[in-house]
């Protein structure tokens, strides 16, 4: 693959930084050039290595250099970020990704395919959605409370306390005041019917998806947790193995050894993939607290209430989550049910 021309793109929205460089390294051309001579390039260039930052746009950019008949390769932007020489330019940073390209130790980021990339995109509306009827319903239980309206947890206790508040005409809350607070309200209460309608959606892909049904059976893996696992883990090749995969989703501790000696700290809160980690984390934790109330019925819940009992129920959460990405990750590679 390394023996051949790359075509290093610096990926914006309308104007691209294209460097080209032999199979030696030297430079051909480094220009600027519109999306849609872009397009006629990737098209006209004999097969080269085509080389970009994973950021928005990488994938669908990946598929059309496929198609166009050339190797792709995209890399993580802080590992970009090591080879760039002076300044930040588009110019230096096309350089960079041109000489990152060609390191065979720099592990290349997962390309998703259209499919995967909708999937993902269902699973991020309906995460923003959330965190609008949290927003929205923290803001009215504060501007209430300050009025003396305490209300309970709990998004049913909000909207039983809501009508009841804005009737009261005895609470000295001004119409214009109320009238705001019914437009708030009315917001949060569409928002939650949103949020329902694209849960419906994604519940209606599980039930239809048998890797995303196969991924539930594991502990503490519901049907948002078995989406995002599919999107992670659904080529198995682009893991070595599921130590690997736990790892690149930050459910392993943090190192810092040197000179033989061995430093084994925290997981990082900074590398990893945050969404799939809090998923799992969250499942995990659930499956925890359970095997407080009932009796352990196999191995693996003697391993989690034992290591429970020794370190703590978040460290045993942290501890099933990396279990449940290995053991999905086995699931998958080799196509067997749980």
């Amino acid at each position: 693959m390394f023996n051949c021309n790359v075509i290093a793109i610096d990926l914006a929205k309308n104007l691209f930084q294209v460097c080209k460089t032999d199979k030696n390294g030297k430079v051909i051309y480094n220009k600027a050039i519109s999306r849609a001579k872009l397009k006629e390039l990737l098209i006209k260039e004999k097969k080269s290595l085509v080389a970009m930052e994973s950021c928005s746009g990488t994938h669908y950019w990946a598929r059309f250099a496929k198609q166009a008949g050339h190797y792709v390769k995209s890399i993580n932007a802080r590992q970009v970020k090591a080879f760039r020489q002076g300044q930040k330019t588009d110019a230096n940073d096309a350089l960079a990704i041109s000489v990152a390209a060609r390191q065979s130790h720099i592990k290349e980021s997962r390309l998703l395919s259209v499919q995967e990339q909708c999937l993902q995109g269902m699973e991020c509306m309906r995460d923003l959605l959330v965190k609008q009827k949290v927003s929205l319903s923290n803001q009215l239980r504060a501007l209430l409370l300050e009025l003396g309206h305490a209300i309970a947890q709990g998004d049913a206790k909000l909207i039983q306390a809501i009508p009841e508040i804005l009737e009261d005409a005895e609470n000295e809350l001004t119409h214009t005041f109320r009238f705001s607070i019914q437009v708030i309200f009315r917001r949060f209460i569409d928002t939650i019917e949103e949020v329902k309608l694209i849960e419906e959606k994604l519940r209606e892909i599980v039930k239809e998806d048998q890797i995303c049904t196969r991924l539930q059976a594991l502990e503490g893996v519901g049907p948002v947790c078995a989406i995002l696992m599919k999107i992670a883990l659904g080529n198995t090749t682009h893991f070595k193995n599921g130590r690997e995969a736990a790892a690149c989703f930050g459910l392993t501790p943090v190192q810092h050894s040197s000179g033989g000696k061995e430093k084994v700290g925290s997981i990082s809160k900074v590398v990893g993939s945050k969404k799939l980690r809090s998923a799992l984390y969250k499942g995990a934790l659930a499956v925890v607290c359970q095997l407080e109330k009932r009796e352990s019925r196999s191995q693996k819940d003697i391993w989690l209430r034992e290591l429970t009992v020794r370190r703590g129920k978040k460290v045993a959460a942290i501890a099933l989550a990396n279990k449940t990405v290995r053991t999905a990750f086995a699931l998958l590679k080799h196509n067997k049910e749980y």
